[in-house]
């Protein structure tokens, strides 16, 4: 079956089999993994492991963000534009496979050099590991409006990659935290030991070597028929790239994105910090938190549907983030307030993760949404041009993420040494002073990130009925 006849036989289709759902979202935990790791341990790496200061090592991701998402709109072009006895994305997936591992397992086994040269390798190497993702991630989910049209079944279609996604760097993290990352003679903590980190390098890039293939095998039968021969138009380039960034709801979503992103690039670059100095968590506390992490995804999964049945999608992404940003902040407030339980006590401990599993529910369920509301973008974009640029639409939200991300891990520096945050920091021996300014600094800044993410998604103009009367006019063509 040719890429017009596989359109127009899910054109209205409202269900996705269960076996093509999971193997679409399998492919996520490579990403979850990569995502983890630079958000959690990177900056922690290169700071306190490898000795780079705070601020040089939040410059060099940020640097190789922004060239990685470039780099991002000329491949979701490319996937467009390919013809292949596979179709559009396959030879992207299996392409990208072994590229992933192996720059994986060269950023945590970086070469015992100092100064520029350390700087300059942290760019290369995280680069490449960006690259080989992009040449994945963008193809994979550009393939989402071709499994489906049905504006609900989207959302649950992306909800098995997001729970796939959050599952595999879940489950790395925990591996890392009581694993991997353990105590050895000479280094008392784990998150600390050189040698955990490059255990868990050599993990890390096995599985992420099997998940890519894994799901590109998975959904081989259903999306890679061959488009040798199609007629479908993919678009003019650097015309529809104009094009999308002139269309009012992207550019809304990209508003909504910057915000939502920078906060949680900020939240995860800071959450070793904030956990091991602040609250004080014990190695044990520590391999509790990626279960508090699970319990927050598995929420999200069952919620999300419902919620956006009930309310659509731009609302219930507009309260989910509120709902988030309240529930992520709110130990800070009541502990700079003096009414917060003693670091250590059952209670804090409980209460803690609590409000980290809540708030990540409500933050996924925001994330999920806006894929899913991305995805009812390009409809609407085919109906104006006639047109198909899935990957063009997908390729500049990621272009923003990446820069937003690497801004907030960026900011997140800025907030480390704004507070003073000393280098090589044992815990227990940063002064209160300090510890006080890191938290109002970082509950202020993610308050603010988060009410104006609100604000943006409850701008997002398209919503079901609109959705359906395009695909009518698009089935009509």
């Amino acid at each position: 079956m040719n890429d017009a006849a596989s359109l127009q036989s899910t054109l209205h289709g409202r269900r996705v089999a269960t076996s093509t759902k999971l193997a679409y979202g399998f492919g996520a935990v490579a990403y979850g993994i990569k995502d983890n790791g630079f958000a959690v341990f990177l900056l922690l790496f290169y700071n306190q492991v490898v000795g780079m200061p705070a601020e040089q090592v939040g410059l060099a991701i940020l640097i190789a963000l922004v060239a990685d998402a470039f780099y991002d709109p000329i491949v979701g072009h490319l996937s467009d534009r390919t013809r292949s006895g596979w179709g559009r994305r396959h030879p992207w997936l299996y392409g990208s496979a072994l590229p992933i591992a192996l720059s994986w397992l060269l950023l945590w086994n970086p070469p015992e050099t100092t100064g520029g040269w350390m700087f300059a390798y942290l760019i290369a190497v995280a680069m490449a590991v960006r690259f080989s993702f992009s040449s994945y991630e963008v193809p994979s989910l550009a393939m989402l409006p071709e499994l489906t049209r049905d504006y609900d079944e989207r959302t649950e279609v992306l909800r098995y990659r997001f729970l796939f996604g959050w599952a595999g760097g879940l489950v790395m993290l925990y591996a890392a935290y009581a694993i991997l990352l353990v105590p050895e003679p000479g280094f008392e903590n784990g998150v600390l030991n050189p040698n955990g980190y490059h255990r868990y390098a050599i993990v890390g890039a096995i599985v992420m070597l099997v998940s890519v293939l894994v799901s590109a095998l998975g959904t081989h039968k259903v999306m890679a028929t061959s488009n040798r021969h199609s007629a479908m138009h993919a678009g003019h380039g650097l015309a529809d790239f104009r094009e999308a960034l002139r269309f009012k709801p992207f550019l809304i979503l990209l508003g909504a994105g910057i915000f939502a992103f920078a906060n949680q690039g900020l939240l995860f670059a800071l959450t070793n910090y904030l956990m091991l100095y602040v609250w004080g968590f014990s190695q044990d506390t520590f391999s509790i938190y990626p279960f508090a992490l699970f319990l927050g995804v598995m929420l999200a999964f069952f919620i999300v549907g419902p919620m956006s049945r009930r309310l659509e999608k731009p609302r219930t992404a507009s309260i989910s983030a509120l709902i988030a940003v309240v529930l992520a902040t709110l130990p800070y407030w009541l502990r700079l307030a003096g009414v917060f339980p003693v670091n250590g006590s059952t209670l804090s401990i409980v209460l803690i993760l609590a409000a980290i599993s809540l708030s990540t529910t409500f933050g996924i369920c925001a994330m999920v949404l806006t894929s899913s509301m991305i995805a009812d973008v390009t409809d609407a974009s085919e109906a104006r041009t006639g047109r198909r640029t899935e990957g063009i639409y997908f390729a500049g939200f990621f272009f923003m993420q990446k820069c937003v991300g690497g801004l907030g891990i960026l900011v997140s520096s800025l907030i480390l040494a704004f507070a003073g945050f000393p280098d090589a920091a044992q815990p227990g021996s940063v002064s209160d002073e300090v510890l006080d300014r890191l938290a109002v600094t970082f509950a202020t800044v993610t308050a603010l990130i988060g009410i104006a993410c609100a604000y943006m998604f409850s701008r997002f103009p398209l919503g079901r009925a609109d959705h359906e009367a395009r695909l009518a006019d698009i089935a009509n063509r």
